[in-house]
């Protein structure tokens, strides 16, 4: 028996080293060893973990989904919604959220800490595999410190001879040298992999990794029918550096002469509750909102995706920034239109097939113009339909992954 030992320093100085201890016939499968040969010490969050190799003991069925998930984000909901929905019924899933009391009142699911690397580790112990849920877990935009929370647990379930599945995974931004070669080095310690993007599946083919393609997970979400003819307009904006002071104005400007001319209120969405809640108040408190959309404005709120749906229904327009926002306003039908702050916006904007403006691009005068040809105009089902097959495609990670655990695929569970 041997173990690698994960030892960690102060937040002052977080370095992360890993040393092993054991015969060199206990020594883990070659394919790690590129990968922490070059790793001996790493920047990152502060740590003490034991991954022993000894063969584990039976465990119960339960599959350990890591993920953004507890952070009161609708759109992060909704991809649980759907993991849990596909995962097969013969395993128990065993959620990482940072409020566990709202996923386990949501979803009825058993959870752990995940702000604990620690304590994710020890869950890990317990379940028969690893599975990284849907969104761009393996990224460098938010810190390197969350690239490297989710490559430690890549390495210590395949150190434990644990499957791993990356399930519905956009891949990158990746903006630091270091991360695009560790994540190069952890993509082939995988189980089964899916992308749920064109961009994501050619980065990874790139490095020689060829996997799986579907569309976003939460294309999966059972559509809706629209009944928003010459219902408010909405908004599910966000904060973003790409806007900050003035910089808002073309865009309050514009949205004011669209809901002037068509007379309708706007109804303001926060898809990200902590982010996104305070943006119009903030707006507000700046003197940026033109008087008329000032009195037209109310704020509206979804406490689950399927709230989200019935808000979204109901819209003669929805302008989304939030990737999972323009998802679920397209399938309740409405008619969208997007403000792209990340190319995965765009992207989901494109395969919609509707009016798209990058927020790092020239302002466009006529983007008022374009809001008010969206406006009652429906989402075509043609290309919902296309979209939601793409997203059932990632089922086939989970039924890899849980083979590969020694459990009975099975049908999906449906929970969610």
């Amino acid at each position: 028996m041997g173990c690698w030992r994960l030892s960690g320093k102060s937040l002052e100085s977080p370095i992360l080293t890993l040393a092993w201890n054991g015969p060199s016939s206990a020594s883990p499968h070659p394919l790690l060893w590129p990968t922490l040969s070059h790793c001996r010490q790493w920047h990152a969050a502060p740590l003490i973990a034991q991954l022993t190799l000894a063969p584990p003991p039976p465990l119960p069925n339960q599959i350990l989904l890591c993920g953004y998930y507890g952070e009161h984000n609708l759109g992060d909901d909704a991809l649980l919604a759907v993991l849990l929905q596909q995962l097969p019924a013969s395993c128990q899933p065993l959620v990482t959220a940072r409020d566990q009391h709202l996923v386990q009142q949501r979803f009825g699911v058993a959870t752990t800490d995940r702000g604990s690397l620690s304590g994710v580790l020890r869950a890990l112990g317990d379940c028969r595999a690893l599975v990284l849920g849907g969104g761009s877990l393996l990224q460098d935009s938010t810190s390197f410190k969350s690239l490297l929370y989710y490559a430690a647990l890549i390495l210590a379930a395949r150190l434990r001879g644990k499957p791993v599945g990356l399930w519905g995974q956009g891949l990158g931004p990746l903006r630091r040298r270091r991360s695009r070669w560790l994540v190069r080095s952890l993509l082939p310690l995988a189980t089964a992999i899916s992308w749920r993007d064109p961009a994501s599946a050619a980065l990874a083919a790139g490095w020689g990794i060829q996997a799986l393609q579907g569309s976003d997970p939460v294309w999966g979400f059972q559509p809706r029918a629209w009944h928003g003819e010459g219902g408010p307009i909405l908004v599910c904006w966000r904060p973003t550096p790409l806007l900050v002071g003035q910089a808002w104005t073309p865009y309050l400007a514009a949205l004011d002469r669209l809901a002037s001319r068509s007379d309708r209120p706007v109804h303001w969405l926060p898809f990200h509750h902590d982010q996104d809640g305070p943006l119009l108040q903030s707006l507000r408190s700046q003197g940026l909102l033109p008087p008329g959309l000032e009195a037209r404005s109310q704020l509206v709120a979804a406490d689950d995706p399927a709230a989200a749906l019935d808000h979204f229904a109901g819209a003669s327009l929805v302008i989304a920034m939030r990737l999972h926002g323009l998802i679920l306003a397209a399938l309740a039908g409405a008619p969208t239109a997007a403000l792209s702050y990340d190319p995965k916006v765009a992207a989901a904007a494109a395969a919609i097939g509707c009016p798209c403006h990058e927020l790092a691009s020239p302002w466009d005068p006529d983007l008022a113009e374009r809001w008010q040809q969206q406006l009652d105009q429906p989402t075509p089902n043609d290309r919902i339909g296309a979209l939601r097959a793409g997203a059932g495609r990632h089922r086939l990670v989970l039924e890899q992954v849980v083979k590969a655990a020694g459990l009975q695929p099975g049908p999906p569970s449906g929970q969610g």
